[in-house]
């Protein structure tokens, strides 16, 4: 499998953080974006970033930005999509997707993900799946379209349908996410 795109789901709505990107909030000598960007580039054979909304937002990344192709805010899947369509436009077979508010998500995310052997994949912890995280085909893409459409919402739902592998990850909290103020103060003392 040649080495995946990767895609940064920035699409959220932020509520408990009072709306807005919250990765572009500040974090150390950057933002939280700029962090998670600075792990998953070397990952990865290309990054764009799905979010909705003025791009010139994050125009200090240099980074490609995709809009949600499935109106209304549909969720994760909608940026999977998102990306899955740039990466077919790119000729790519993968992306692996990370979420933009996670900044300390594990360095060999995507060789642990690609290790699985399976085509389609999602980061797991002894508490659970973390479907932010995953490894997904384009090959799948219409079918991903077909059940958004649908009105399928739950990644979990939809990757169970085709069978995803896990990639287990043990040890702290490799996927603490920012969804607070406090979370952001905790984040700053994990720097």
């Amino acid at each position: 499998m040649n080495q995946p795109l990767g895609v940064i789901l920035a699409g959220g709505l932020a509520r408990r953080m009072g709306g807005g990107d919250k990765g572009l909030l500040p974090l150390g000598a950057g933002t939280i974006l700029s962090h998670v960007v600075a792990r998953l580039e070397p990952q990865v054979a290309g990054l764009a970033l799905n979010a909705n909304g003025d791009p010139l937002r994050f125009a200090g990344l240099g980074l490609p930005v995709i809009r949600d192709t499935i109106d209304g805010f549909a969720g994760p899947l909608a940026g999977v999509l998102a990306g899955l369509d740039w990466a077919a436009e790119q000729g790519a077979g993968h992306i692996v997707t990370a979420a933009a508010d996670t900044p300390f998500f594990p360095c060999d995310l995507v060789p642990r993900l690609l290790a699985t052997g399976a085509p389609l994949a999602l980061a797991a912890t002894p508490d659970g799946v973390h479907p932010t995280f995953g490894l997904w085909p384009v090959a799948l893409r219409d079918d991903l379209r077909a059940a958004l459409q649908g009105g399928l919402r739950k990644v979990v739902h939809w990757t169970d349908r085709h069978g995803a592998a896990e990639a287990l990850f043990v040890g702290g909290d490799p996927f603490f996410n920012v969804n607070t103020p406090e979370d952001l103060a905790r984040a700053e003392a994990m720097l």
